[in-house]
């Protein structure tokens, strides 16, 4: 496209306020034309949800696996949350991402202690989440052993995902997609919280009906 005189920009998974301006704003660069009010008004919400939220997320600890541009995505969202993807995994991922994800990391304080693991697979992330835990696990189904073995809640955001239906249909790019993405992650947290401080007179000095 290049060679006919096509400008080409390569953006990364617009997932999360920061990501979807970007690509918004060099979709309007390209075609001179103005960002709908409809995506305004999308980006609002957004922006309430996690100013609704984000002391629930925040200094949360995450591991994610999956395809490289995703991983990138939700890195990203998260550390906009004010959380920490300390363990960012892909297989497929090579010294460029793995170059791209530090940059991010050194981008952001929540960064400060996240490493990103290119080459390795979910046998690798096993022994991380023993080693190094945290408290939420992020991607695909595959996921669902290492939360049997080592504890840790996984939230199912990836291809594929087999044992839950319709997850396809619910995007993650975009001001919408973020807020899915936030609310998939705030479900989680409140179902550890439950969880956890389920046992009268014992645990449940959290145990609210209002979070």
């Amino acid at each position: 496209i290049a060679e006919h005189g096509q400008e080409v920009v390569a953006l990364n998974h617009p997932i999360g306020v920061a990501g979807t301006d970007k690509l918004l704003m060099e979709i309007s660069r390209l075609t001179g034309k103005a960002i709908p009010a409809e995506l305004e008004k999308e980006r609002g919400r957004l922006v309430d949800a996690i100013a609704d939220s984000t002391a629930h997320i925040h200094g949360q600890k995450f591991a994610i696996y999956g395809d490289p541009d995703l991983c990138y995505g939700l890195a990203s969202f998260l550390l906009e949350l004010g959380a920490e993807p300390t363990h960012v995994l892909a297989t497929n991922g090579g010294k460029a991402w793995a170059a791209k994800m530090q940059e991010l990391f050194d981008s952001s304080p929540f960064g400060k202690n996240c490493k990103v693991y290119a080459g390795k697979d979910l046998w690798h992330m096993r022994s991380l989440l023993f080693t190094d835990p945290v408290d939420f696990l992020i991607g695909n189904t595959y996921g669902k052993y290492l939360e049997r073995d080592t504890g840790t809640p996984l939230i199912r955001i990836g291809f594929p995902i087999f044992d839950r239906h319709h997850k396809h249909r619910y995007p993650v790019w975009g001001y919408q997609g973020g807020l899915n993405v936030l609310v998939w992650i705030l479900d989680r947290i409140f179902e550890a919280i439950d969880a956890n401080t389920n046992v009268p007179s014992k645990t449940d000095y959290s145990f609210d009906i209002i979070r």
